[in-house]
């Protein structure tokens, strides 16, 4: 399993979406800059912190051209139930097999129970990796203010893209 870098096309991957459908990743960013954010769990606090904070940046990150994603082991009612709790304002997918996903993205297992420690994507509008977060354990994570900053960062100085 190897990490992704900066300036690696993020790889496809196939989510199903709750309400339906699915999120084709990076395909469903493309020509936006993408968070993509993989949560242990609707069980964990920090990602209930780490994921209303997204969600109540929302505004600022779409000003700027982002948009923002989320998904975990957790099954569609869940999700369904996490997104109403915490008002969540973005896509969020449920149900991913973690040992395909870890294999694909790299990120970290915990293996009893079966999860995806939280990991996260900042994707310029091309779908390339333009940073990635992997945390081994509960804490350690993007967080929105930084990527708001990140993404005006990027935005003011196109000769760091």
């Amino acid at each position: 399993m190897s990490r992704l870098a900066y300036g690696q096309p993020f790889p496809a991957l196939d989510v199903p979406a709750v309400g339906g459908g699915t999120m084709s990743l990076p395909d469903d960013l493309a020509g936006s800059y993408g968070v993509i954010l993989i949560y242990r769990g609707s069980w964990c606090p920090y990602c209930n912190a780490q994921l209303a904070a997204f969600s109540r940046a929302l505004d600022t990150l779409s000003g700027l051209g982002v948009k923002v994603v989320a998904f975990s082991v957790d099954d569609e009612d869940t999700s369904a139930a996490l997104i109403a709790k915490r008002r969540l304002r973005f896509p969020v997918g449920h149900s991913v097999d973690a040992d395909k996903v870890a294999a694909t993205v790299g990120a970290y297992v915990s293996e009893d129970p079966h999860y995806l420690q939280s990991t996260g994507f900042i994707l310029a509008p091309d779908g390339t990796v333009r940073l990635a977060v992997y945390s081994s354990g509960a804490i350690g994570r993007l967080v929105a203010d930084d990527v708001v900053g990140f993404i005006r960062y990027l935005t003011e100085h196109p000769e760091v893209r």
